[in-house]
């Protein structure tokens, strides 16, 4: 990971570049209003360019979720996503939660890679929450996705 000269801030009023992002990890603007709703959202930047968001939302006084986390895909694998997790956990850390999830598609190959190596580990499977929960097929990595695969990790 090269020095990025990353910023990273809170925003309460999303622009449509925010919510644009957002849409790359999770079609349904259904899903982002409302995580939007009951989360915080955070903004990374380099210079005045907004690369990554990553919306956080507490489960319970111990669990944060990460609701949603998303890279520009100009900018992906340059170590943003790690350092916008790397954040969170900071976040949350001092906030006094001991534990922070987040969940993925079946077919998020990369993420899943992603999130592993930075020490989150599968906790559970929530069959068929993408073909209950959205209207539309999600194919990802020639992959239909229909499982959520929940990771956490113990902060």
């Amino acid at each position: 990971m090269k020095n990025l000269n990353l910023q990273i801030e809170l925003v309460v009023n999303p622009s449509e570049t925010v919510l644009e992002l957002l849409y790359l990890s999770d079609p349904s603007k259904v899903h982002i209003n409302s995580n939007l709703r009951s989360g915080s959202c955070y903004i990374a930047k380099v210079k005045s360019e907004i690369v990554g968001v990553i919306v956080l939302g507490n489960i319970n006084s111990n669990t944060t979720e990460i609701k949603n986390i998303a890279v520009k895909e100009s900018e992906q694998g340059k170590g943003i996503g790690k350092l916008l997790l790397r954040y969170a956990e900071d976040i949350i850390r001092k906030s006094g939660n001991k534990k922070l999830i987040i969940g993925t598609g079946n077919s998020s190959i990369g993420q899943l890679a992603l999130y592993q190596k930075e020490g989150f580990e599968i906790e559970s499977i929530k069959k068929d929450f993408f073909l209950r929960n959205y209207d539309e097929i999600i194919i990802e990595n020639g992959i239909q996705c229909k499982h959520m695969i929940v990771l956490g990790k113990k902060l």
